[in-house]
């Protein structure tokens, strides 16, 4: 059976981790490790992880300490990780219950995979089904992340996130093993995480990014990702002045 490892950042998360926790500890497929990578919070969310430790035994470790941002934070729990497939999970999005057996029962056993499925992205505790996008239409779309699941040799050997992207450096990481030729991309056709709208990649700086990092792998011109760019500023300008 293989290990499989999940990641978990968070930060000042109380009001929604419990969920993500409950979701992890419950999983039909029982062959994992949880490690949580806490950047130092200073609400409940601690005490909270701390409810749990009984229930996970060894299989939980948890880092808590300052980090650069999310991404610097999946980056230190996919360097701990010991599992040969590793998954990450925000602190407030959650798992199907079957989301680990899916991804045992799917894995092909290549040494660069990554398998992706379908998730649930709610808003306003209304949901709706994000079919399945495929990997080969990269470069107009993201992967469902939550979803992803990526062998530990993947990142060991063509890289993790790039920190210098503060909101799309899991698009990056996606285009950047499109673009390698060496992956194996493995579709799942069911449901396997949950999605909250309203996160940082939502926003503007998303978009900006996006369009960089487009322009970086020449999928887009110099001249498309300016006026992306440009037109995000006025689109975000405008939106600040309706607030006031």
């Amino acid at each position: 059976m293989n290990l499989i490892s999940i990641v978990t950042p968070c930060f000042n998360s109380e009001n929604t981790i419990r969920q993500t926790l409950e979701n992890v500890v419950n999983q039909s497929y029982q062959n994992f490790e949880y490690i949580i990578v806490d950047g130092a919070s200073t609400d409940g969310t601690l005490n909270i992880i701390n409810e749990y430790k009984n229930q996970f035994g060894d299989k939980l470790r948890v880092i808590s300490e300052p980090d650069n941002g999310i991404y610097d934070a999946m980056n230190k729990g996919i360097s701990e990780a010991r599992g040969n497939i590793i998954g990450i999970i925000n602190s407030d999005d959650w798992f199907e219950l079957n989301t680990l057996e899916l991804v045992n029962h799917n894995y092909s056993g290549a040494k660069y995979e990554i398998l992706y499925g379908m998730q649930k992205n709610w808003e306003n505790e209304k949901e709706k089904i994000v079919f399945i996008k495929n990997h080969d239409f990269i470069d107009s779309q993201m992967l469902t992340h939550p979803t992803c699941f990526v062998t530990k040799s993947t990142y060991s050997d063509l890289g993790k996130f790039d920190t210098t992207y503060k909101s799309s450096a899991d698009y990056e990481l996606m285009i950047r093993m499109v673009k390698s030729g060496k992956v194996q991309f493995t579709p799942i056709h069911q449901i396997m995480a949950n999605f909250r709208l309203g996160g940082m990649s939502s926003g503007q700086i998303g978009v900006r990014e996006d369009a960089k990092i487009r322009y970086h792998y020449g999928i887009i011109s110099k001249k498309k990702m300016l006026y992306t760019i440009f037109k995000s500023f006025i689109y975000e300008s405008m939106s600040k002045r309706k607030l006031v």
